[in-house]
């Protein structure tokens, strides 16, 4: 999965599955390579699967999958992919984030699906790297990650890393792979074969644009995601859009025919929907973590907006899957 490769045939690449990974993403990137090897007659592509302790890992639809190994054992890759979905910090120790530092220190090439890229973020790993994750998870990732650049792409894969958004997005990104080591020919008939209608490219959205906004508006909804703790003034937001507070306004109601407030406040319980349904936070701190002051308040926005509690919706999303 790694941008270039020169070594030996077959391509060896580990997927290390954390609790409820999205099995859709892992099988969508297995299943291009295993074609691939298919229709070349020779086992280009090997992979492994790899646990924290060795023993099956059950996917976020409730389904266990058997692995290969663990990460005490010996592990030889040249690409390793962390894939999680929901809730993908809840495993991650001292243990594990030694792990991905040793397989970097040994030239292993990282990258994740889905909601992995928050593990290799909180290994700090990705420091120099541009990733992408699940769209869901965007806003969680940036208010959290600040630093790190993370853009709604289906895929990216640099010199620092490779990242797939997931479910789909994870057979693109396959089939990109399979294109830049085997030629275009081998890829499109893998892509022919998965009745997959159209090679997608790495900077392809993951939803579609419809009524897609102008650039200015789109700098003050990227302002908007990066302060979500913090929420700005709307004055502020007109600022970094070189527009006055007025003509902010009249173009908000133009494009979505909803003010700046209203549309920074359902971006910031946006992100407490995704916190209260797969973290542990308590409900104090997603209020803190959405730009809220006080838990009553906070109760109170979300619930207009959702139609229920935090509280309630995290004792009824036990069972939440994407």
């Amino acid at each position: 999965m790694q941008l270039t490769y020169e070594g030996p045939a077959p391509e060896q690449i580990g997927f290390l599955l954390l609790p409820r990974f999205a099995m859709v993403a892992l099988f969508s990137a297995i299943e291009p390579l295993r074609i691939a090897n298919r229709f070349a007659g020779e086992e280009l592509f090997r992979w492994t699967l790899i646990s924290v302790d060795g023993e099956p890992v059950e996917a976020s639809n409730g389904m266990p999958l058997a692995v290969n190994t663990s990460i005490g054992s010996p592990l030889d890759v040249s690409s390793l992919m962390v894939c999680a979905s929901f809730a993908p910090l809840d495993v991650v120790d001292e243990r594990l984030l030694e792990w991905l530092h040793h397989q970097q220190a040994i030239n292993t090439a990282l990258g994740a699906i889905d909601t992995g890229a928050f593990v290799l973020a909180e290994a700090g790993l990705l420091n120099q790297a541009t990733t992408t994750l699940h769209w869901e998870s965007l806003p969680e990732f940036r208010q959290r990650y600040p630093h790190i650049e993370a853009v709604e792409s289906l895929f990216e894969v640099t010199e620092a890393g490779f990242f797939g958004a997931g479910a789909s997005a994870s057979l693109d990104l396959a089939l990109d792979t399979i294109k830049r080591r085997h030629g275009s020919s081998l890829a499109q008939l893998v892509r022919e074969q998965l009745v997959h209608d159209q090679l997608r490219l790495p900077a392809s959205r993951q939803r579609p644009q419809h009524n897609a906004p102008e650039p200015r508006l789109a700098r003050v909804i990227a302002q908007m995601d990066r302060h979500l703790e913090e929420p700005l003034t709307i004055g502020e937001l007109a600022e970094h859009a070189n527009l006055s507070q007025r003509q902010l306004e009249r173009l908000f109601l133009h494009q979505w025919q909803r003010t700046p407030l209203q549309i920074y406040l359902e971006r910031r319980l946006t992100l407490a929907r995704q916190l209260a349904t797969n973290s542990s936070h308590t409900i104090m701190d997603i209020a803190l973590a959405c730009g809220f002051a006080s838990a009553s308040s906070f109760t109170r926005a979300f619930q207009r907006m959702h139609g229920v509690t935090p509280s309630a919706l995290r004792h009824n999303s036990g069972h939440h899957q994407r």
